[in-house]
């Protein structure tokens, strides 16, 4: 019998792990990390490396370091393409799993954030879990997500009295009505979809790097801070080669009984970088 675990680490900072992912990184025998394509990959493998030596020091365990297929554009469409990465992905973890994990040793992945939000791996794993049940164990291990550190960083609450909470993807804010979105937490986007917000009596919280020594934050209403967001988000994926963001959309309604956002005390809406430690 082998042992798995998908273990959450937050969004980057070693700071932001458990107490139970901690405990649960003691008994891994094996770290799988993917490795992707392009600038900044060996940044993302690093910040790993680093949480791996501030709580277990370098010995007493082993790396193992595999290209992740990359997703490409299918001409079937966008599902179909995923599906097809997926296909390429869970072949790849039942091959880490079969040749580099003894039978009797545990492995681990650790995953960005929380695994059960807009990470797949759960899902890749548990197929291989159900087709040998006897053979694979699986235990996961939650984590902060970077939505959670994206309301403390704004010190804001993710939702007002009585209000819901969307969780989605750039993609969607790409395509929606824009009178759709209330109040939205909007990930994966590449294309800076919040553009499609203008003139719609929004403010933003925008976060990127978050728990990285290179942390930004920007925050505002959506059509005054529209043009600066976009230069900086522009100039850091520039300098670094990656970019991973996350932010806030959130219509401005008294009716929701709480006060307008004071925009006019210090730090609101400009961009605060995080300084070096």
């Amino acid at each position: 019998m082998k042992k798995l675990y998908l273990i959450g680490m937050g969004p980057g900072s070693p700071e932001y792990l458990t107490v139970q992912a901690i405990e649960a990184m003691k008994k891994v025998d094996v770290f799988f990390m993917l490795e992707k394509e392009g600038r900044g990959k060996a940044e993302l493998l690093q910040l790993r490396r680093e949480i791996l030596h501030r709580y277990l020091g370098d010995e007493g365990y082993r790396l193992v370091v595999a290209t992740s297929p990359p997703r490409t554009l299918e001409a079937s469409g966008y599902k179909e393409g995923v599906q097809a990465w997926h296909d390429r992905k869970r072949e790849l973890f039942a091959s880490l799993i079969g040749e580099q994990l003894r039978d009797g040793e545990t492995g681990a992945f650790l995953l960005w954030g929380d695994p059960s939000l807009y990470d797949q791996t759960v899902t890749l794993v548990g197929d291989l879990v159900a087709r040998a049940p006897e053979a694979l164990e699986l235990e996961i291990i939650p984590g902060i997500t970077s939505v959670q550190v994206l309301t403390a960083k704004h010190q804001i609450p993710l939702n007002r009295v009585g209000e819901s909470i969307t969780i989605t993807t750039g993609r969607y804010a790409e395509t929606c009505d824009p009178s759709e979105i209330d109040n939205a937490v909007v990930m994966l986007d590449y294309n800076a979809s919040f553009q499609r917000f203008r003139e719609q009596g929004m403010d933003i919280y925008w976060g990127g790097y978050l728990g990285c020594p290179d942390e930004t934050l920007m925050s505002g209403p959506l059509d005054e801070v529209l043009e600066d967001l976009l230069r900086i988000k522009a100039q850091i994926r520039k300098n670094k080669g990656w970019l991973m963001d996350i932010y806030l959309l959130r219509r401005r309604d008294e009716a929701h009984g709480e006060p307008s956002e004071d925009w006019s005390s210090p730090g609101r809406g400009q961009p605060l970088p995080r300084e070096e430690p």
